[in-house]
């Protein structure tokens, strides 16, 4: 049990339905910390390089063409255990599986446009985080007294 950050994006099937502040809030009410943010509809260069895994695999042009259709949302998340707490929120791939209050179980019907992307491990957060926040994360530690109080 440690501190991690993880990757999370919200596609842009998620963005497009208005579901960002729902998802955002679930991080948040779990206790997770955002680290890092960006709106942005990926180029063809960055989505190849995110998805270069699945590059033989047949689904992958029409992901490449869906994760570039329309803005996502990617962030970075803190805290412990943070990449296998942030699956579980998220929930299995495929949302008509997966169990009502994930994201998945709540918002997603098919495999293809299943709402967001979390990092499935340390070398794969590591590796996705430099991607697409290349100029790093913002450390802060929480102190919410300090923001209501003078």
């Amino acid at each position: 049990m440690g501190m991690q950050t993880t990757f999370v994006m919200v596609k842009p099937d998620g963005v497009q339905r208005g579901l960002v502040g729902n998802i955002i809030q679930r991080f948040e009410n779990k206790g997770l910390r955002l680290v890092a943010l960006r709106q942005i509809t990926p180029s063809l260069e960055l989505a190849e390089s995110h998805y270069a895994v699945h590059s033989e695999r047949p689904f992958y042009s029409g992901l490449i063409e869906f994760i570039t259709s329309g803005p996502v949302v990617a962030m970075a998340w803190t805290g412990v255990d943070a990449i296998s707490v942030a699956r579980n929120i998220i929930g299995p791939t495929n949302g008509r599986e997966a169990a009502p209050g994930t994201i998945r179980g709540d918002f997603a019907m098919d495999i293809g446009h299943n709402i967001i992307h979390g990092s499935d491990g340390e070398d794969t957060a590591a590796f996705e985080l430099g991607l697409w926040f290349p100029e790093g994360v913002i450390e802060w530690t929480r102190d919410a007294e300090s923001q209501i109080y003078e």
